[in-house]
């Protein structure tokens, strides 16, 4: 059995879009604060360029816990 986790971060572009920004294997102690202060962090710098445009604001953000029972495997 594996697990996995990743985090999920979704913010609104300037034509009002949705984009996720996803990073596997985020640290067990991450805090609200930490992940608020990096998107805004992302949205200041502006370095991810979308067909909605800049991203403007944030949406929300996630940790996905996801484990894979392998039945079998060749």
């Amino acid at each position: 059995m594996e697990t996995t986790q990743t985090l999920q971060m979704r913010f609104v572009t300037q034509a009002g879009t949705r984009v996720t920004i996803s990073l596997d294997n985020p640290k067990d102690d991450l805090t609200e604060a930490e992940v608020t202060a990096a998107m805004d962090q992302i949205i200041a710098k502006n370095i991810f360029s979308t067909s909605g445009g800049d991203l403007v604001a944030k949406d929300s953000a996630q940790i996905i816990d996801r484990t894979v029972n392998v039945l079998y495997e060749a």
